[in-house]
């Protein structure tokens, strides 16, 4: 099915730029071949912010010399705002990325199956809720689909493309090359909570926040250790960009979903609580003002942080951070969610994964690590630390295969 024109329901910050991709589809970056495109949202107010947000990303490629002012007018002139549904009844696509509250995307999905054509096919921007449970909305779950894109989604290449249990295999095939023309790298995830890039970052995640809530080390000891390790920002700097609350909601969801090994660190709570959500307040993990009782996040044993954080034999080395999103990535593959390639290929896309200079996911750098030397450092921290560390049982039967990665000629990929 060809897609000639689309839609976008939620003119927040990823929904606007989520048009803005699609009206600069075909095209170099800020160029002006791509598609017609409605925004629509509930009120006039976040029609014009997602506007202006948009004009703001193109004034800044216009500074920088990568479009013109002529492609700019081209472009804005392709995404039409919107309040009500009046111009959605010859749209290709519809993609949504409304508030991440299942009751809410089931209800504009209803709305939808009204005023757009059979063929139409409904693709949520969720990043952790059930394609299939938003299928079930909607008399046509064979058109509903996952279309999980990464912020900032005008700079980010990676989609998530998830199909739900009655999602047809036309609308995967129709959705991975549309997404291809967006000039985006799909990768397809089976359903799963917290699909992939998600699902893997949180451990990584939880574990920062642990050492922090540990008093094992600051937060700028944390992120200098996972930035000298090759991840393109540190675990901390990521959560105050992401949102605390918006973490605090995710993590809760994927403790509910898989248990004990997922669960929450008290501190998400207690940030939240207080109001410290982040760079969008101006004061989350790194507060801007030293105005509360959680200024100062990390425990009292701060001050020896960096001694105590890159000592291997104390558990708390770069291994603590990795180890768990590693092993996270052993069960995603044992769970079939994503082939190894795909699996590394969403990290390296999605989360800039990167190990000793090179591009690699997960599983990648576990070969390049040695399984064997994976396996015993998970079961030393599963022994200090507890059972979300114990290892994915496909590692087990890794090593005792002698598939030790790159040292064996095979682990989780193949190597001559």
């Amino acid at each position: 099915m060809h897609i000639f024109k689309a839609g976008v329901l939620g003119a927040g910050t990823m929904g606007a730029e989520i048009a803005l991709v699609i009206a600069c589809a075909g095209g170099p970056a800020g160029g002006a071949n791509g598609l017609p495109v409605l925004l629509k949202d509930v009120e006039q107010a976040m029609l014009d912010k997602g506007t202006e947000h948009i004009r703001a990303i193109l004034r800044r490629r216009v500074a920088k010399g990568t479009m013109s002012e002529a492609d700019t007018e081209r472009v804005l002139s392709l995404i039409t705002p919107a309040l009500v549904y009046d111009q959605f009844n010859d749209v290709d696509i519809v993609i949504e990325a409304v508030p991440e509250k299942i009751a809410i995307k089931k209800a504009v999905l209803r709305e939808l199956e009204a005023v757009v054509p059979e063929t139409t096919i409904f693709a949520s921007n969720t990043s952790a809720l059930s394609i299939s449970e938003l299928a079930s909305a909607t008399a046509r779950p064979t058109r509903v689909i996952g279309m999980h894109f990464f912020n900032p989604a005008h700079i980010m290449r990676l989609v998530e493309v998830v199909p739900g249990l009655e999602t047809s295999a036309e609308t995967s095939e129709d959705v991975v090359g549309f997404a291809r023309s967006l000039g985006k790298t799909p990768v397809t995830v089976q359903e799963c909570p917290g699909f992939l890039v998600n699902r893997l970052l949180f451990p990584y995640l939880h574990e920062a926040t642990r050492c922090l809530q540990d008093g094992v080390a600051t937060a700028d000891e944390i992120d200098a250790l996972a930035l000298s390790f090759g991840m393109p920002m540190g675990p901390v700097a990521l959560m105050d960009m992401l949102g605390l609350d918006v973490c605090l909601h995710i993590s809760n969801y994927l403790h509910e979903q898989y248990g004990p090994r997922m669960e929450t660190p008290p501190l998400f709570g207690e940030l939240v609580a207080a109001g410290r959500l982040g760079q969008k307040v101006g004061k989350g993990f790194r507060p801007a003002v030293d105005d509360g009782p959680l200024a100062t996040v990390a425990g009292p044993n701060a001050g020896d942080g960096r001694r105590a954080i890159e000592g291997g034999s104390s558990g708390y080395g770069i291994e603590r951070l990795i180890y768990p999103l590693i092993n996270e990535a052993v069960w995603s593959l044992q769970e079939h969610i994503a082939p190894a390639h795909d699996v590394d290929l969403a990290m390296v896309a999605g989360a800039g994964m990167t190990f000793r200079g090179s591009r690699k996911g997960p599983l990648a750098i576990a070969d390049e690590l040695g399984l064997d030397v994976v396996l015993g450092g998970l079961e030393s921290l599963c022994a200090q630390h507890g059972d979300r560390f114990r290892p994915a049982w496909l590692l087990r039967t890794k090593v005792g295969a002698g598939h030790l990665g790159v040292k064996a000629g095979r682990g989780f990929h193949e190597y001559a």
